[in-house]
């Protein structure tokens, strides 16, 4: 199952960068619950043994509203504007209870119409008392821990910010997409990517609409995605120098497909042929010396893996090599392997 956008290559106008306090902080309460999940920020997680005792007890009461699903309404504006967090807390408040209702139930039941069974009675009987208590919980947090936090990872944020507005500029919406591969897939000549998720949904971002693009100082080893209106359309993703930091950031599975679609001797000849410059299909099978129809399966192979991808170029379409993903191969190997366990 997958949430997908259509969005088109050339769509840039459709696309607006932003950053937010208060989603951060919430990204931030989900480290402190799923600690195993989020080997950078164990630094912070023990910081945070030093919260008073209550404010630890709440963080795991109302743990359900950030361990895996977190409220969309918490995404960033489709306007790009920066609030304040005490802005934003006042923004919160004003959030419909039919819509509070229901974000605080979807841990429970998912896309499952709500069941009184499986959902807590204070999410139904009174779900604005249940949001106040949420948002009380991060006024706290954030003046015993966050608001210090937030002024150092801001700045990075807004780096971030402006280094994938470069990005869009130089290579496109589809070439700071590529970069958040293998949670995130792209087919720029069909104007659509997709991140696997237990939810199937399809979105086209259409002209007059906007996607929100939000770098996270907490948001890593994830993706997480924005899809159902009313809330706006988004992704956040790890903030460059998280990013950085994170190298090698193949997982194992992922290594395992990589190394699986170049151990041919076929792609790795072709391979070899598209890093000299972007090829055709057409221009390709018969300097490998096998059909197009042939080496269409050896290509998506490797497309697959991410070590290629597409664009049209009038009748035909080009396959180039993805450097980001190549680059990432021998480090990604490198630290699997000396960080493996010995076998007994």
């Amino acid at each position: 199952m997958t949430i997908a956008f259509r969005l088109p290559a050339s769509a840039a106008e459709r696309v607006a960068l932003s950053y937010s306090p208060t989603l951060e902080a919430v990204l931030s309460l989900h480290v402190l619950v799923e600690p195993k999940h989020h080997p950078l920020q164990h630094g912070w997680v023990r910081a945070m043994q030093k919260l008073p005792p209550s404010l630890k007890r709440e963080i795991d009461a109302l743990a359900f509203a950030y361990r895996a699903y977190f409220p969309e309404f918490f995404f960033p504006s489709p306007d790009g504007s920066l609030l304040s967090f005490a802005d934003e807390l006042r923004a919160l408040r004003d959030v419909d209870p039919a819509l509070l209702r229901r974000e605080y139930a979807i841990p429970f039941v998912g896309d499952d119409p709500i069941d009184p069974l499986r959902v807590p009675a204070a999410v139904l009987e009174d779900p604005v008392a249940l949001h106040e208590r949420v948002l009380t919980l991060l006024s706290e947090y954030w003046d015993a821990a966050f608001a210090a936090e937030w002024e150092r990872i801001e700045p990075d944020l807004a780096a971030s910010v402006a280094e994938a507005g470069r990005q869009i500029a130089s290579v496109g919406v589809y070439g700071l997409l590529r970069g958040l591969f293998p949670e995130v897939r792209c087919d720029p000549v069909e104007g659509r990517f997709w991140l696997e998720r237990p939810h199937d949904h399809e979105v086209t971002i259409g002209p007059g609409q906007t996607l929100v693009l939000a770098p996270s100082a907490y948001v890593w080893p994830h993706v997480r995605v924005s899809c159902d209106e009313p809330w706006p359309f988004g992704l956040v993703f790890p903030a460059s120098s998280i990013t950085r930091e994170a190298r090698p950031r193949i997982p194992p599975a992922q290594l395992v497909g990589v190394l699986r679609a170049l151990a041919d001797d076929t792609r790795l000849r072709a391979l070899r042929l598209i890093a000299e410059r972007p090829r055709s299909t057409q221009e390709l099978a018969p300097l490998v010396g096998i059909t197009e129809a042939a080496l269409s399966k050896h290509l998506r192979a490797l497309a697959d893996a991410g070590l290629l991808e597409r664009r049209r170029e009038g009748y035909y379409v080009l396959y180039r090599l993805v450097e980001e993903q190549l680059d990432a191969l021998a480090p990604s190997l490198d630290g699997f392997l000396r960080d493996a366990t010995p076998s007994r």
